[in-house]
């Protein structure tokens, strides 16, 4: 067996679930799941429909690169969404689609780190998406956690790198808007990181899937790919985005994402996908050409978001440190005791689940940012969303 397999650690739901044994919640409480961010939103009925009408597909092999329409739909939302030099992108060299961007995720790692170097790294943020250190570990690189405090406004505290460990690091992971904190990263930050990664020869691999989930319509997040165009930086060297229709079109099961920048690394990464073996279904392929080319289904969806975090940040006012985050769906509230000892307690009495913080992060510098953080993901229906504001409250009085 591959001996990195022993490094994993547990799945933090994993870790839920034993936290969870033992409890016995009123039976008279529908359970309310907050825990796992599934969009719950209904799927659009247009990409229902595509996926039926496309089903003669399955007669051929798909293309690992998909269809040029796809890849050419995707170009053209990125160029819209992120205000791109126009022409800037190549549906034939600078896109690929992907089965969702988790498993892309933990593939790039694998295509990018030379483990035959000394010390390769990878950075990320922490707290963090469980994936990204499963990648580095099994790509034969250290994971580096940069912590993600109130003193660094939510966001990976990049000053705290020092020079040598810029020197090692091979990928750098993003994740903004952040899992689990809703923080963006400002334009220029991103600038800067970008000349980092020429200076020091190292791949940012941006995390951008709950980009299209925010509370202001005039300023959406920014993009990796906006910022390395706003600079010059037009053929987006060492920048690459991972975007997903999961939560921007309330369609996790169509396992449809992609990924895309800079030619050179996609190129090899095309390479590693093409004996991978994970090329998209045609009539996934079909529904996902239409989902990227409509922003009124989208705009609907964030509209229903805004709607619940006014509602349910209004009810835990004066009861939880909680504040409204930057985008995403997710609450990262503190909590009057122990992250573990509350979920369990909100479970136990309330019938609610959440996920404790310090299971989204690791200790590495002898601190957990996630310590007394949970996290809730508000993609249960309105109704549910309040009637679990209410519990979360009474057993804020019960404390």
């Amino acid at each position: 067996m591959n001996s990195d397999l022993q490094k994993l650690q547990p799945y933090p739901f994993e870790k839920l679930r034993q936290l969870k044994q033992g409890c016995e919640p009123p039976a008279a409480l529908d359970h309310i799941a907050l825990s796992i961010g599934e969009p719950r939103h209904p799927t659009p009925a247009f990409i229902t429909e595509a996926v039926l009408s496309h089903l003669h597909g399955l007669s051929a092999y798909p293309l690992t690169k998909g269809a040029p329409e796809l890849r050419e739909a995707i170009c053209d939302w990125l160029t819209r969404r992120f205000r791109l030099p126009e022409g800037s992108l190549d549906a034939e060299h600078h896109v690929l689609p992907v089965n969702g961007t988790r498993e892309a995720l933990f593939a790039f790692a694998q295509t990018v780190v030379d483990r035959n170097q000394t010390n390769p790294l990878v950075l990320m943020p922490n707290p963090f998406y469980q994936i990204y250190e499963g990648a580095a570990l099994l790509a034969g690189a250290r994971p580096v956690f940069l912590d993600c405090m109130e003193e660094t406004n939510l966001m990976p505290d990049f000053d705290a790198v020092d020079e040598q460990t810029w020197k090692d690091c091979q990928l750098l992971y993003l994740c903004s808007p952040h899992n689990p904190t809703g923080a963006v990263i400002p334009e220029k930050t991103l600038a800067r990181l970008i000349e980092l990664a020429h200076k020091h020869d190292f791949i940012i691999a941006a995390d951008e899937c709950y980009s299209e989930i925010y509370f202001d319509e005039a300023h959406p997040p920014t993009g990796l790919l906006q910022a390395a165009g706003n600079t010059g930086n037009d053929s987006y060297s060492r920048c690459v985005v991972f975007h997903s229709l999961s939560k921007r079109s309330n369609a996790p099961g169509l396992r449809s994402g992609f990924v895309a920048g800079d030619k050179e690394v996609l190129e090899q990464f095309l390479r590693y996908r093409t004996y991978h073996g994970c090329a998209m279904p045609p009539h996934h392929q079909a529904a996902s050409i239409l989902a990227w080319q409509d922003e009124k289904h989208v705009e609907e969806n964030r509209r229903a978001y805004q709607e619940k975090f006014a509602v349910v940040l209004d009810i835990l006012d004066d009861k939880l440190r909680v504040r409204k985050p930057q985008a995403g769906f997710y609450l990262w509230a503190q909590t009057p005791v122990s992250d573990t000892e509350f979920a369990r307690a909100l479970y136990d009495q309330q019938n609610v689940t959440v996920l404790p913080g310090s299971y989204l992060s690791r200790s590495a510098l002898g601190r957990n940012p996630g310590s007394n953080h949970i996290r809730m993901a508000l993609v249960a229906p309105m109704d549910e969303c309040i009637d679990a504001a209410n519990r979360i409250t009474q057993l804020i009085d019960s404390f």
